[in-house]
């Protein structure tokens, strides 16, 4: 028994390593859109990173900058932390991981010298290498709390399947929330908001219902049902957790639009296309409840490429830039914060039928 209870431990602390891997490189990926986005225009502009290493600090410093510049590495520094922390004892993970995220950050403005439309700035690399460093210490503060981060991990255990498969399950599903934080996005929708500037309080000319826009958001619920019914061990609670879901990204999306919207454009992200969608999808998932695993696979499969076709080859536009008008800051940033949260949607349905298919056996 004893035996049987240490290989249970031995594979929940794998899963758990792996997931945090999992999330790690997936945060580096995001970094690396956001610092090279839009990856067109490269030329040698015979700027030397020496050069750049050594400019006064001041020169290139805005406040917003630098801030964002530390919250954006802050959850890399975290997560990469943890992920070392499966391997390695406390100081040594701190400070490979603040290592690793100076690397990235050195990395991404050595390649931005090579985009026009960017700027290379040691006080980027100086932030960023901040924000490594208070996640990377955040990170031992968790873990210096066993008794609380044990139960967490219990809790995750009881509640999700664990295995390679789950892991990647699991940091998909993080991926598909992260995506649909960013509040120019109807909820569950697909196509950017892209009302044009107004006077406040002035009457909208009142626009037609989209179907195809419901659609694809009864499809991208679904798709959502699907990924959790194959990650819960209880399928009954699947319509529960999405319920949970779903009030946390909406939660998400009020905080966010509240913090970049206009006023006046603070609950764009809810309109009648994304209430109808979900009020269907609800329904449709309690049919697809009752399908055989093997048959919600297959069903699952269906509707990811489903939602992959309307969202390449039935909508008009999905521009990132149409969406500009309702922020009331212009920063670049955000043009870089609206492609990600596209490139996630689209990919996300390819990135789930592969799920799909690595589980149909398991």
């Amino acid at each position: 028994m004893r035996a049987l209870h240490g290989m249970e431990h031995f594979s929940i602390s794998e899963s758990r390593a792996r997931l945090r891997t999992w999330m790690a490189s997936g945060y580096a990926l995001f970094i690396a859109y956001a610092s090279l986005s839009p990856f067109t225009g490269w030329r040698e502009q015979g700027i030397d990173f020496l050069d750049v290493l050594s400019t006064p600090l001041l020169l290139t410093y805005t406040a917003f900058d630098a801030a964002l510049n530390v919250l954006s590495y802050l959850p890399f520094g975290l997560l990469l932390v943890l992920a070392l922390r499966a391997h390695l004892g406390a100081a040594l993970s701190t400070l490979l991981g603040v290592c690793i995220a100076l690397l990235l950050s050195a990395g991404m403005e050595y390649a931005q010298m090579y985009l026009p439309a960017r700027t290379s700035s040691n006080m980027d690399m100086l932030s960023n290498g901040l924000g490594a460093l208070i996640g990377a210490l955040l990170a031992e503060r968790i873990t210096a709390f066993p008794r609380l981060f044990t139960g967490l991990l219990r809790w995750r255990a009881s509640l999700f399947h664990h295995g390679k498969e789950m892991d990647f399950g699991l940091a998909l599903l993080m991926l598909w929330i992260f995506g649909q934080m960013n509040p120019s996005l109807p909820m569950l929708g697909n196509v950017f908001i892209s009302e044009v500037a107004r006077q406040p309080f002035a009457a909208l000319p009142p626009s037609p219902f989209d179907a195809w826009e419901s659609l694809a958001v009864s499809l991208n619920l679904l798709m959502l049902g699907t990924l959790m019914l194959t990650l819960l061990r209880a399928p009954r609670h699947v319509v529960t957790a999405l319920l949970v879901v779903l009030s946390v990204v909406a939660l998400a999306k009020f905080v966010t639009a509240a913090v970049l919207l206009k006023s006046w454009a603070l609950l764009l992200w809810i309109n009648s296309e994304a209430i109808l969608g979900i009020m269907l999808g609800m329904l449709l998932l309690l049919a697809l409840l009752w399908l055989s695993r093997a048959a919600a696979i297959v069903c699952g499969i269906g509707l990811a490429l489903s939602y992959f076709v309307i969202a390449n080859f039935v909508f008009d536009s999905n521009d990132p830039a149409a969406a500009m008008s309702i922020y009331h800051w212009h920063y670049r940033h955000l043009l870089n914060y609206n492609g990600l949260a596209q490139t996630i949607m689209l990919v996300f349905p390819a990135l789930l039928m592969f799920h799909l298919w690595r589980i149909r056996k398991v």
